[in-house]
């Protein structure tokens, strides 16, 4: 590919490496969870949320738990403004939520925020200004010392506003474009802002670290952060906190190594919305320790549900393969795939076991408000016999011998070949009850009766092209009667008859299902179903729905 040239590395390893984190293996607790949707995932809209949509969403996410939410930068836009006073006047914010607010490192826009905040119980103020070389270099033309100065004058600012404000407010810094700062000279500007506000136990400052750009592979972020968590001043006072942004799709592994290295909050946002490539998607993130018997202390039991209200009032569109979230995550197509569920679920209801091992389910998809019977088993023309035989049986009751969900594997999937296109489970049971149940032509049953005799005799009365015939035969049994008197009559020669049956439904209004295979002389098996409310009559039909299947081919 050309111009490759013309690209290098922009950020900058850290003076020490121990690497201290790679020797972790799980993130131990949940970090504490900061929303910024309503701030970075509105801002990257093409059309932002209008008043009535903030709010809504400002619900959802307390709803989910978020107990720090950031709700824009009031003094930039007069949507965000009254949003905030929406917010505060109309008493929404829950007591334990803090609300969260953005500002440059300029003193009217510092001003201005804090009297937006009027009013308000709990708050963090977040100040930011740039750091990176390519910042520095290009955009403000400063030297360090003018930049440390920038972040200094409005922490310094942040103080004399807080000061006889009767909000509990607390004070948040990043060095914005962090990952592109060499690590000594970050360092020196957070301990300066630092120094200025002077956390205490009571009073702790985040410290904000953003991945406002990705330069890097996730693991030197990571020692980016062991660095800074090592060498800042009062780190027991500070809160250390991750925003990571998507640029080379690892924020996700960003922020798991980050938290492994010592941070203890993270900034992001439902689905990874966010300006260019997003931000850090927090539902990955919590379902991932999920996933690892962490509890993430938000609640993403329902995810339809968040996942309606999020595209509705984005009007962005949930990736159907987004971890935990997508329509088709947990979906199997594939014959292979659709087997080893089905049986792995089987062994659960054998086994009873203490924890998830489903094969190819990393979480049960119950626990995320999803069905099995529509979000697990889906069925195609890459379907497999164990996939078509599980749905049969979940959705419906059909519990098909072993050899016989072969055959109709291959019938449902001819169908869902032939129209290109999925089956639901309802087409799938409508392929398998044209096909397999009940099938009464070319040879029609119209009645027949028994005969105890020392054998069994069976007296039938079948039509076949109109005409109906009476046919009379005897076996050890009632279903070798009816096979025999079919072979004399109709001159069809098949062995190795094979019978199984079931209760179909529960209770006094049980129907009865039976499954019925021939072996004919070239050593193809025909398979048949019947259902009727008696099991005699089902056995019956089931072997003339074998038999018929054999002569319509």
């Amino acid at each position: 590919m050309k111009n490759y040239q013309k690209y290098t590395r922009q950020y900058f390893n850290p003076p020490v490496c121990e690497m201290k984190w790679a020797r972790r293996d799980h993130i131990e607790k949940p970090p504490i969870w900061c929303s910024v949707d309503l701030r970075d995932g509105n801002q990257s809209l093409i059309i932002p949320m209008s008043l009535e949509e903030k709010l809504e969403f400002f619900k959802l996410l307390v709803k989910v738990g978020f107990k720090e939410i950031e709700i824009g930068f009031p003094a930039a836009s007069e949507t965000e403004y009254a949003f905030l006073r929406a917010l505060i006047e109309q008493d929404l914010i829950p007591d334990d939520v803090t609300i969260q607010v953005l500002t440059q490192s300029r003193e009217h826009i510092i001003r201005k925020t804090f009297e937006c905040l009027k009013g308000v119980k709990n708050a963090i103020v977040h100040l930011y200004n740039s750091t990176s070389v390519a910042q520095r270099e290009q955009v403000f033309r400063k030297s360090k010392e003018e930049i440390i100065e920038i972040a200094v004058s409005g922490a310094r600012l942040f103080n004399e506003c807080a000061a006889g404000h009767e909000s509990n407010l607390r004070f948040e810094y990043s060095p914005e474009s962090f990952t592109g700062t060499e690590p000594e000279f970050a360092l020196e500007i957070c301990n300066a802002v630092l120094d200025v506000w002077k956390p205490t136990p009571d009073r702790k400052v985040i410290l904000n670290l953003p991945v406002t750009v990705e330069h890097s592979m996730p693991h030197v972020y990571a020692n980016q952060i062991e660095y800074m968590c090592d060498h800042l001043n009062d780190r027991e006072n500070v809160i250390v906190s991750l925003h990571p942004h998507n640029d080379r799709g690892c924020a996700v592994a960003d922020t798991e190594m980050a938290l492994l290295a010592g941070a203890d909050r993270v900034e992001g946002t439902l689905f990874g919305n966010g300006e260019r490539t997003g931000n850090v998607d927090i539902i990955t993130l919590a379902m991932n320790m999920f996933s690892q018997g962490v509890d993430p202390e938000l609640d993403l039991s329902n995810m339809p549900e968040i996942c309606e209200l999020y595209e509705r009032v984005t009007r962005m569109h949930v990736y159907e393969r987004s971890p935990y979230s997508g329509k088709l995550v947990f979906a199997a197509f594939s014959g292979s795939h659709q087997d080893a569920i089905a049986k792995g679920m089987k062994w659960r209801e054998e086994k009873d076991p203490d924890h998830w091992t489903v094969p190819y389910l990393p979480i049960d998809p119950t626990d995320v408000g999803r069905v099995y019977e529509t979000d697990v088993i889906r069925i195609n023309s890459q379907s497999g016999k164990g996939g078509i035989g599980y749905l049969l049986e979940q959705n419906f009751g059909y519990v098909l011998p072993p050899k016989m969900r072969e055959s109709v594997g291959y019938a449902v999937k001819s169908v869902s070949d032939h129209l290109h296109k999925e089956l639901s489970p309802a087409e799938v049971l409508a392929v398998f009850r044209e096909q397999y149940v009940n099938v009464n032509a070319p040879v029609k049953l119209i009645d027949y009766h028994f005969v105890r005799t020392p054998e069994i005799r069976a007296v039938l009365t079948v039509e076949i092209d109109g005409v109906e015939h009476e046919v009379v035969a005897r076996g050890n049994g009632r279903l070798d009667a009816v096979s025999n008197a079919v072979k004399q009559h109709l001159g069809i020669e098949f062995s190795n008859l094979t019978y199984t049956e079931h209760a179909l439904n529960e209770g006094s209004n049980s129907q009865a299902v039976s499954y019925v295979s021939i072996t004919l002389p070239d050593g193809s098996v025909s398979w048949g179903a019947g259902v009727d409310n008696d099991i005699i009559a089902s056995s019956i039909v089931a072997l003339f729905s074998a038999i018929n299947r054999h002569m319509g081919k």
